[in-house]
């Protein structure tokens, strides 16, 4: 089977896929429309093992294939962004303030593609392949939704990629080991005593008192945090006070911290926000919540398979190393489960004015990437198969 010839073929296809979700944008729990287009699709090419998930709006599709063998699972997710979108295409978004500002557009239809061409050839794989069509990704919500609901049952590895914006065109990257942070999301609330303005010491102030939170939280990180661990602690909000001329007696923070182990961090944060405030004469309590695992790629056999199918497909010049980032991905759920890789495809395109980032109103691919997206996503299962048959 030649994948890369056939993805080639099927190139028509995809494009024309993606326009259609491009121009059909569904916000995280809203991705109804998007998932019964999905179904129409996969019905069309003949996929008959369709289930969609009651909980969300994701569905899985099974291709058996016509030999015995293990179970490999495909991923694209599917949810939009709240971006007006700006990129002057002829099939931009027909909804107002929603827009495929991250690529699931393109995510979607290369795995359409490889469903198409793993369907018609079927009866050579050996084993079956799971296709898992995702909603509420940028919320980091949905692959636990979709694995509650058995998304994940009966398959022995997973792989997923995505479209990025900060990699140039035409380079992929495959790389073992840590490759998208953990997230935690955490509230501080900071409870001091009221007092007029111009008399501050018989109040316990809060602004102040949250201030000295923040400074010494990012102490923390500079300071008493390891530099070959990376962690990222952002506060986003903050908000307390009445009135401009009284001692604000309440401040609520949120923030969200980003790293690859969490063994401290979370209990050093703790001691750092309540010893501050009862240094002020005051109370904080740090509520924080465990949002999302690291993406860690498969450090043995399943991630040469990966990179194999690159070298394969496009030449060893194409596959990169590219450093691991401090965003987070929900696919990191799955890596928890079962053996997992997540690549990037990079799609920063300069001489073709492709240069802005995933989030951004302006976001947009060279579309020549969807084949090369589609026969990976296609090579990776066939070769996984075939050497676990």
């Amino acid at each position: 089977m030649d994948i890369k010839a056939l993805a080639q073929d099927a190139a028509p296809y995809v494009v024309e896929r993606r326009h259609y979700y491009h121009q059909h944008p569904e916000l995280t729990g809203e991705e109804k429309n998007t998932r019964d287009a999905i179904h129409r699709d996969l019905e069309a090419l003949g996929i008959t093992d369709i289930r969609d998930m009651v909980n969300c709006y994701g569905l899985v599709a099974t291709i058996h294939g016509g030999k015995p063998g293990k179970t490999v699972g495909l991923r694209a997710d599917t949810d939009a962004l709240s971006f007006q979108e700006e990129t002057g295409l002829p099939f931009a978004s027909c909804e107002p303030g929603k827009m495929h500002a991250c690529g699931h557009d393109t995510h979607i239809a290369m795995l359409l593609g490889a469903a198409k061409l793993l369907q018609e050839h079927r009866e050579e794989l050996r084993g079956d392949v799971r296709l898992i069509f995702q909603p509420a990704e940028e919320h980091v919500i949905g692959s636990k939704a979709m694995i509650a609901e058995g998304a994940l049952d009966g398959v022995d590895a997973i792989f997923g990629q995505h479209v990025w914006g900060t990699l140039d065109i035409p380079y992929i990257d495959v790389t073992a080991g840590p490759r998208m942070a953990y997230s935690g999301r955490f509230t501080v609330d900071v409870i001091g005593t009221s007092s007029h303005a111009a008399t501050p010491h018989l109040g316990a102030d809060t602004i102040t008192g949250a201030a000295a939170i923040i400074n010494n939280l990012q102490q923390y990180v500079s300071r008493m945090s390891n530099p070959l661990d990376p962690v990222v602690l952002t506060i986003g909000t903050i908000s307390g006070g009445n009135r401009y001329n009284a001692i604000a007696n309440h401040v609520t923070m949120e923030g969200v911290t980003r790293a690859y182990f969490l063994d401290k961090h979370e209990e050093a944060m703790r001691q750092i926000v309540e010893n501050t405030a009862e240094g002020l004469g005051m109370k904080a309590v740090l509520k924080y919540a465990h949002v999302v695992h690291p993406v860690i790629n498969d450090d043995d056999d399943l991630t040469e398979i990966a990179q194999k199918a690159v070298v394969k497909l496009f030449g060893e010049e194409t596959l990169c190393h590219m450093p691991a980032m401090m965003g987070s991905e929900d696919f990191a759920n799955y890596a928890a489960e079962i053996p997992a890789v997540f690549g990037f495809i990079g799609c920063r395109d300069e001489a073709n004015g492709m240069i802005y980032n995933n989030h951004h109103e302006k976001f947009t691919v060279n579309e020549s990437l969807l084949p090369k997206g589609t026969a990976l996503m296609a090579q990776f299962a066939v070769d996984y198969l075939a050497g676990n048959a």
